[in-house]
């Protein structure tokens, strides 16, 4: 026959727990003596092993990445999604770097610019996510204006520039240019062997 849980249950004192009539006193007497409530979360936990709960649950940690302290429950929160150290991947190149760098590399990163093959416009990675949905696939008529008239530059440039000479002009030039510095070499060896001759002849 069920009956209700005031004549059945009593509420423990020191842990808070229902536990039955008949058996209050006696569970009291053991909890007392061999429980204690954690501060910090409220469960019952062996006295014995109080010390080792705190430690192992509750106690500040450091970060490994950066050295924080902070409470364990939030260590993991922390690693993943507020720790300066946690590596993270750019937005526009994927690169992985700590999150500190993150805002400093994607500032320089997304101002790299990137060709696009429908519109032959080049455009600042920052901004290629709304250029492609906006792209009409038209190239514009002053990027490539301007790219022929430098193409034709150039090309007038090159016309202007004088044309190589011939091989054998060059060896002709050559050959004066030896026949030249053959003749000053023959002439100071005469003007400085007489010298020598005249010495000897006076000794």
């Amino acid at each position: 026959m069920a009956m209700t849980s005031d004549e059945t249950t009593k509420i423990c004192s020191h842990c808070d727990r229902a536990i039955p009539s008949s058996n209050i006193d006696l569970h009291f007497a053991h909890c007392s003596r061999n429980l204690e409530r954690c501060k910090v979360c409220g469960d019952m936990v062996p006295r014995k092993y109080a010390e080792e709960h705190f430690l192992n649950t509750h106690a500040p940690v450091a970060c490994s990445q950066c050295s924080e302290t902070m409470e364990r429950e939030i260590l993991a929160i922390h690693k993943g999604e507020n720790c300066p150290q946690r590596i993270v991947t750019c937005d526009f190149c994927e690169f992985p770097l700590p999150a500190v760098d993150l805002a400093e590399h994607q500032e320089v990163c997304g101002n790299r610019t990137e060709l696009c093959h429908l519109c032959n416009r080049y455009i600042r990675l920052r901004e290629r996510y709304n250029h492609e949905s906006r792209c009409t696939g038209v190239p514009e008529n002053t990027v490539g204006s301007s790219r022929n008239v430098r193409a034709a530059e150039s090309d007038q440039g090159a016309h202007r520039r004088p044309a190589p000479p011939p091989p054998n002009e060059f060896y002709r030039k050559r050959f004066l240019l030896t026949i030249a510095i053959t003749g000053i070499a023959v002439l100071l060896g005469s003007l400085f062997f007489p010298r020598k001759t005249e010495t000897s002849q006076v000794h």
